[in-house]
């Protein structure tokens, strides 16, 4: 099965074709990212996390970019659709890929695609994760499984490389991130972890392996966890030792990393102040929420409440998926053909508990045809049975539809106008995160959260998205922190303070704030592109509006929302262009 297609057609161009030749080229250098994409092709070889698999994929970035100044100098931006003339489309598409493959080179260079480490979205998570998204329908897929398992040790040990080459680049890890990726192997290898439980769960066309296929499943996993089982003892015994104390990148790293994730350039100083003003705004209309629910009570003692209400919990995994999926469908329901335009492919979404428990909520969006749906995944931390309903309707909403599978589903669908490397690869969290939140806002509007508890998780989630901008750029920028979490008057942010301020600031349960503390320690620049893109998505809805009313005509939000999403995951800065154009 081919692409599925939007209705409109549109010659494609010379641009059009370096791009999606640029999409060919990654996959081929990242078997992950075509597991990922769901592009046809083997599954079960892993991509080469080594410094040498790092260097080739920043060359075929260069190599793009030089092929793409080469065909820009001599294009004519006539609008025409032959030779190497350009439409607004094209400049869009230059625009996004001169952002994004630009910042990946940069990345590149200053050395911090290699030997990442982070308790989250690094090699130790992905290279076990991409088993989530492997086909496992048939037994031919789930041999592919087999044979990447056993061949784990080989991704292993690129990354392994990877790891000593920072360290004698004089970029160690932090001890902090170090640990906490130990604990985590721990749970890969262990009896019930991730690998045991998937080849316990083979299911080929509906039946239980083969003898043959049963033993290749065993010894693979077995492969994985002696290959994890390696990596532990060089966290242990290398990595460790060298790493360094310190949790903050500095302003430099920060600033690159920053403007890869938000896809913006920002005035960080600013960011930060506008931070410190959402958080005191949000607290106040909590403050008014809470007080709907239980006049004289305070934030905290209404959430206390709550989460004691049985009324408002799902009991149980079974129940947390069917809850996710009938709230779903029914999003799905009510917003196709009124506030927005669903394509039907799109219209599909599949609620899972993931195989993995980090607490995280996350998505994942479909293969090109849309054999593979779009799918929302919840990873139960274990013993976790009790789920809020009024703390996590709005995640739902963030998830699928109006957030990421509204988003990505239709840009996906957009074949006949967009280039696959504009649908598939191109993708900036300021974008998608930044929609994902508006959505959450626009839902509340919409009037799916008129129960006071329902909108106060919404502001509880945002509210915690706030105090990251704050806590992210003044722990890596070195920023002087509050006095009220500092550790000593007139000191910088620290570790401490960052987590003095979320306990201060913030609802959340203490076990998923340590992973969240966790988490911003050691993936500088991606936990603000939240709320700082849902503010530049509010701020292009608010632009779009002030030229309308300038122009004399009304306003129209449904196809406003369906001009933008058609533009794709473009860094924020080229959103802006486009949408001005």
């Amino acid at each position: 099965m081919g692409p599925v297609s939007s209705t409109t057609p549109r010659t494609p161009s010379a641009v059009d074709a370096l791009a999606d030749r640029h999409l060919e080229g990654a996959a081929a250098l990242d078997p992950d990212l075509r597991v990922h994409l769901g592009l046809p092709g083997r599954t079960d070889e892993p991509t080469d996390r080594s410094p040498e698999g790092a260097a080739a994929r920043a060359e075929h970035d260069r190599r793009t970019l030089a092929e793409l100044d080469a065909l820009l100098a001599g294009a004519s931006p006539t609008g025409g659709r032959t030779g190497t003339e350009l439409d607004d489309t094209d400049a869009t598409t230059a625009a996004a890929m001169r952002d994004r493959l630009g910042l990946q080179v940069a990345v590149h260079e200053a050395g911090l695609d290699v030997g990442d480490l982070a308790v989250l979205a690094s090699p130790v998570q992905s290279v076990q994760e991409v088993f989530d998204l492997m086909d496992t329908a048939t037994a031919d897929d789930w041999a592919a499984i087999a044979s990447r398992l056993s061949r784990t040790d080989e991704a292993l040990a690129g990354y392994t490389a990877s790891l000593r080459a920072a360290v004698a680049a004089g970029r160690p890890p932090a001890r902090r991130q170090v640990d906490a990726c130990l604990e985590q192997i721990a749970g890969f290898t262990s009896d019930d972890g991730p690998f045991a439980r998937l080849v316990a769960g083979a299911r080929p066309d509906g039946a239980a392996p083969s003898p043959a296929l049963a033993a290749d499943l065993a010894r693979g996993a077995a492969a994985a966890r002696e290959a994890y089982d390696a990596l532990a003892v060089v966290l242990r015994d290398e990595l460790a030792p060298a790493a360094r104390t310190t949790d903050a990148v500095g302003r430099d790293d920060y600033a690159l990393l920053s403007r890869h994730h938000v896809g913006a350039a920002l005035d960080l100083e600013e960011a930060y102040a506008w931070g410190l003003e959402e958080v005191a705004r949000l607290e106040a209309e909590m403050t008014a929420t809470a007080q709907r629910i239980t006049p004289g009570a305070s934030t905290r003692e209404v959430i206390a409440q709550l989460e004691a209400d049985p009324d408002r919990q799902v009991v149980g995994t079974d129940a947390l998926r069917s809850w996710m999926q009938e709230l779903s469908d029914s999003a799905v329901e009510a917003l196709a053909g009124t506030h927005f335009d669903i394509p039907d492919p799109v219209r599909r979404l599949e609620c899972r508990i993931a195989p993995s428990s980090s607490g995280v909520i996350y998505y994942t969006g479909p293969s090109e045809d849309f054999s593979r749906p779009g799918r929302m995944w919840w990873s139960v931390p274990p013993g976790v049975e009790r789920f809020g309903t009024w703390r996590e309707r709005t995640t739902v909403f963030h998830e699928g539809v109006p957030g990421h599978h509204l988003q990505i589903g239709q840009t996906l669908y957009r074949s006949a106008s967009l280039n696959r490397w504009r649908r598939m690869l191109c993708f900036t969290s300021g974008h998608a995160e930044g929609w994902a939140l508006y959505a959450e806002r626009l839902m509340s509007d919409l009037g799916w959260l008129e129960d006071p508890a329902d909108h106060l998780g919404m502001l509880d989630g945002s509210l915690f998205r706030a105090a990251r901008v704050v806590v992210d750029i003044g722990l890596h920028l070195g920023l002087q922190a509050p006095a009220e979490v500092a550790t000593s008057p007139g000191a910088a942010w620290d570790a401490d303070a960052v987590w003095r301020y979320l306990r201060q600031h913030t609802f959340q349960a203490e076990e998923f704030l340590r992973f969240e503390h966790l988490r911003y320690l050691g993936w500088p620049g991606q936990a603000p592109s939240y709320k700082l893109g849902e503010r530049v998505w509010l701020g292009l809805r608010e632009d779009a509006r002030a030229r309308a009313a300038a122009d004399g005509t009304p306003f129209d939000l449904v196809a406003w929302h369906r001009r933008a999403l058609d533009v794709g995951s473009v860094p924020l800065d080229v959103l802006r262009g486009a949408l001005a154009r």
